[in-house]
């Protein structure tokens, strides 16, 4: 009886390795969050997904980054942009420019990065102000970790 049982679980836990079950499912997305709670109306989302790219090449993946109702740039100090912001932990990191729309009163910033090829595994997309002049990357505004990605 207990062989009975046992086959099967050793068989499950064979398939379902641990890398299947921390892998994420792709598209997915996530909600970011504000780091600080007075920012009421800070919001972002970001979209995760395999993209294929011209000229034929393997796919990579896909983070774009969607926030609305950020402050100005500026009220944090010497900033005048914010920036997408990814990273695995003393592995790798990816930083690309989020741009404004044109409305005048509290625009949406937006930017995606297509050449990541590392695999998305305790990931934490983030927005984060930015000094385009200095190319100093400044505190994060919202963020959150791809376990989140649905």
């Amino acid at each position: 009886m207990r062989r009975f049982i046992l086959v099967p679980m050793i068989i499950c836990l064979l398939i379902i390795s641990p890398s299947q079950v921390n892998a994420i499912s792709m598209p997915c997305s996530m909600v970011l969050e504000p780091v600080d709670q007075n920012l009421i109306n800070a919001k972002g989302t970001a979209l995760v997904y395999k993209v294929q790219l011209f000229p034929p090449s393997f796919a990579r993946t896909n983070i774009s980054i969607l926030a609305v109702h950020l402050p100005e740039p500026s009220n944090y100090g010497a900033f005048d942009s914010y920036e997408g912001f990814a990273y695995i932990r003393e592995e790798i990191s990816w930083r690309f420019r989020l741009f404004p729309t044109p409305e005048e009163i509290s625009p949406t910033w937006a930017g995606r990065f297509d050449l990541i090829t590392a695999e998305m595994k305790n990931v934490e997309v983030q927005v984060r102000l930015s000094n385009t002049k200095t190319k100093k990357l400044g505190p994060i505004v919202l963020k959150n970790n791809i376990d989140q990605c649905k």
